[in-house]
């Protein structure tokens, strides 16, 4: 593994926290996204107990809401020391993984000691865009979405591109189905059991405070999911049921080094081993992990999948998650414990800070010496993946 020798330059993850997940248009659609992120950088701070005037940057992923630098605007809303700057990430989907390994390279460089870093999205609340006029008297027309590929090599949209995945790695509307179903089921199961509590901070809005994630279903069904139309292409196997929904959130962590999290007497943290990010097809986007893992493995040979104890892979569609498993040959038995995106819903720049979140939670009650992947594909053809293991600071590694 490429773990550093240096107590001062190995990068920690020391407190990680979110919100609940809500629809769009939903429970959290009033609140900005800069204020869902300010929420949790206050949170943080005061659960860590640091000098706010300590923090070195405030990193954020967001992919729909940024006309401007929103990790600034949260940062001054938290209020922060207007002499700490903000850097707001854009890697699609994978801007809050992004924001989080970024912030771990920082520590690593030595560059500083404290990083906020996550993700905010707020679908409720993204910007409507317009195409200026292309001849004289034609209306400005919306946007759907950004450009992410060429024509020339094609792009298309997310559902389109998870059919070309279904049907390029064969996985059937069944096993889709089957799939999403037991996202549900496990995620509905872990917020009965309380699992999701020690990671969620209540937002307070109009209609009161929320405390819960929105989108999973205790009546989901196979018969319910198998009378669902495809919903992008006709006669195709990707359903409003094994996709994932439309979301609000934002997650946020405090990173710093081992020798901080030991001089603040932190009992748990993860310990960031090392992250890659590669690139595939656009037209087959959600293969994006599968490359990436070659990466991280090339750098990384002892790094063994049979050994990695929690897997976060982020669900925006059955077929994607089901073809990049089956290519890494993991089982859909060992990955996402309490539930996916399918689920609990994917607000697209906070899902992969929501990712690290979950391993937080997870190997905080497993205890030390677990390994955890967060796993996601990205918009316009990439894949990202980070390894983290779970140690005490003040016990030797």
């Amino acid at each position: 593994m490429n773990v550093s020798s240096d107590p001062a330059r190995t990068p920690v993850v020391v407190a990680a926290l979110r919100t609940p997940i809500g629809r769009v248009n939903g429970s959290l659609s009033t609140v900005e996204p800069a204020s869902l992120a300010a929420l949790l950088i206050e949170r943080i701070v005061a659960d860590v107990g640091i000098d706010r005037s300590e923090i070195d940057d405030v990193l954020i992923g967001n992919a729909a809401n940024s006309a401007g630098n929103l990790a600034r605007l949260a940062a001054l809303e938290a209020r922060l020391p207007v002499s700490i700057p903000g850097v707001t990430v854009d890697r699609q989907c994978g801007s809050g993984l992004e924001a989080i390994i970024l912030a771990a390279r920082q520590v690593q460089a030595g560059a500083g000691r404290f990083y906020l870093a996550g993700g905010t999205e707020s679908a409720s609340r993204a910007h409507i865009r317009l195409r200026p006029p292309l001849a004289r008297g034609e209306e400005p027309q919306p946007v759907k979405r950004a450009r992410m590929a060429p024509d020339f090599i094609g792009d298309p949209d997310m559902g389109v591109a998870a059919e070309n995945v279904a049907i390029a790695c064969g996985i059937s509307r069944e096993r889709q189905d089957l799939f999403a179903l037991e996202s549900h089921r496990r995620a509905v199961a872990a917020a009965v059991a309380g699992r999701f509590a020690r990671e969620i901070v209540p937002v307070p809005t109009q209609a009161g405070s929320i405390v819960t994630d929105e989108c999973p279903r205790p009546n989901a069904s196979a018969e319910t999911l198998a009378r669902l139309k495809p919903a992008f292409v006709p006669g195709g196997t990707v359903t409003a049921g094994n996709a994932c929904p439309i979301n609000d959130g934002a997650a946020m962590v405090l990173v710093t080094s081992l020798a901080e999290a030991r001089r603040l007497g932190v009992p748990f943290v993860l310990q960031f081993i090392d992250a890659a990010t590669a690139g595939v097809d656009p037209n087959l986007l959600g293969l994006g992990p599968v490359p990436a893992m070659a990466k991280l493995r090339a750098r990384n040979p002892a790094l063994d999948l049979a050994d990695i104890d929690f897997i976060e892979f982020n669900e925006a569609f059955a077929s994607q998650v089901l073809g990049s498993l089956d290519r890494l040959d993991i089982s859909p038995a060992r990955v996402n414990r309490d539930g996916g995106a399918i689920a609990l819903g994917h607000p697209y720049g906070a899902s992969g800070a929501i990712l690290v979140v979950r391993l937080f939670s997870q190997m905080l009650v497993a205890g030390r010496d677990r390994e955890g992947l967060a796993m996601m594909g990205i918009g316009g053809g990439m894949g990202v993946v980070a390894h983290f293991s779970s140690i005490r600071p003040d016990q030797p590694a």
